[in-house]
């Protein structure tokens, strides 16, 4: 059944408000990266190197992923409505742009995102001073994602480029294997609407399976030393999201050739496919790029926070003398009570909390001047723990102890 002009162009609007929103997050991302190297590490936080160390990496993550929204959105056939950017262009030319958006999208840009997420993962597994630490690591990386990229590029390119000389060969098979484009009448013009050829589809599910296959088996060894159950609910997402959502992707695709554009099958599985990918790709930016940033910036200035712990750990001890003292009290209370003239002449330190039985009844501390060896020659008013307050002394010693 044929697509109205209403859902046509709701597709394409809503396709083109969901890019501009993955490339606002992945601006803010690389916004935030750069504000974690030029802020957090130019104060001297060299410990936190190792968790910033692939930040070019990172961002070319998220550059490949703003150059695919851009390719989703010269593929619309919004764009080809009449008075607007393509219709001016002449049906070779849209043609042309069809094909550039399969070798950019299909040859490149996706081929070089999942590429970089599977060295993004398997950073933790290098040697440490060969690995992120190098100062080389980000360059090799970039490298060897578009070394490995490019024969899958080149695939691609070949066929869309003999595409139509391979009908010639084969007059048996079908046009949706090699179209990348069909004719579309809109007001007496001719205008060309982008499909997806089903052997440039089938080449992209290969290369979704060795990728799939392969992460798994490297989701497997990095949890093997992954610790943190925060850290384990990433990495489990990541893998779940890219075994998931790329072979759904290309089973999307592949459906759509038994249709042609401005139908509504064939515009509701492209937009479905577009939806998987785009949903791919903000689970991976936010997981690869803004939480590492987000853990390494919630790190603070270490030097505060060592000195912090400091402190927490001597009051963390003066809190527990207190309660020992008051613990051993409760224990030996019945008996201190009966040997309180012969407890005066013993060496110990014991303080615990009294209620002072006068008028007032009130709260106060009591210190019971046993004093250790190494105070021998010291005045009982001078024995106090450290950390404790000091109180007047009970005006009567009988009390109950707490």
């Amino acid at each position: 059944m044929p697509l109205t002009r209403i859902f046509s162009e709701a597709f394409g609007v809503l396709t083109i408000c969901l890019v501009a929103l993955l490339i606002l997050l992945g601006l803010l991302c690389i916004g935030y990266t750069f504000y974690l190297r030029s802020h957090a590490l130019g104060q001297g936080f060299n410990q936190l190197s190792y968790f910033s160390g692939p930040w070019i990496i990172r961002i070319t993550f998220v550059l490949f992923t703003i150059w695919w929204g851009f390719g989703e959105i010269l593929r619309l056939n919004f764009l080809r409505r009449e008075g607007r950017v393509f219709n001016e262009l002449d049906f070779k030319w849209q043609e042309n742009v069809c094909r550039c958006y399969i070798v950019s999208n299909l040859g490149f840009a996706e081929p070089c995102l999942f590429l970089t997420l599977v060295f993004l993962l398997r950073a933790p597994l290098q040697n440490v001073d060969t690995g992120i630490l190098s100062q080389k690591w980000n360059g090799k990386t970039a490298g060897c994602v578009l070394l490995f990229c490019l024969p899958f590029f080149v695939l691609q390119l070949f066929l869309i480029l003999i595409g139509p000389e391979l009908h010639k060969v084969e007059r048996e098979l079908p046009p949706y294997f090699t179209r990348v484009a069909t004719p579309g009448m809109q007001n007496s013009d001719d205008i060309a609407l982008c499909t997806y050829p089903f052997l440039n589809t089938i080449l992209l599910g290969l290369f979704a399976t060795v990728l799939t296959a392969y992460l798994l088996w490297l989701g497997r060894r990095v949890l093997k030393l992954v610790i943190n159950k925060g850290l384990q609910k990433r990495v489990y997402t990541l893998i779940f999201s890219v075994s998931t959502f790329l072979p759904l992707r290309v089973i999307l695709l592949g459906l759509s050739v038994f249709s042609k554009p401005e139908q509504f099958l064939f515009e509701a599985l492209a937009f479905s496919s577009f939806i998987v990918q785009l949903c791919c790709a903000a689970i991976c930016i936010v997981i690869l790029v803004y939480c590492p940033v987000a853990d390494c910036l919630a790190l603070g200035n270490l030097t505060d926070l060592e000195a912090r712990r400091r402190v927490v750990l001597v009051d963390h001890n003066d809190t527990a003398s207190l309660f020992a003292n008051r613990g051993h009290l409760e224990e030996s209370v019945a008996t201190s009570l009966e040997r309180s003239s012969d407890a005066s002449t013993k060496r110990g330190s014991i303080s615990f909390r009294t209620f002072v039985r006068d008028e007032t009844s009130a709260e106060a501390f009591v210190e019971l001047s046993l004093f250790s060896p190494s105070r021998d020659g010291s005045p009982p008013a001078s024995s106090s723990l450290v950390g404790w307050p000091m109180r007047s002394p009970a005006r009567h010693a009988h009390g109950q102890g707490n």
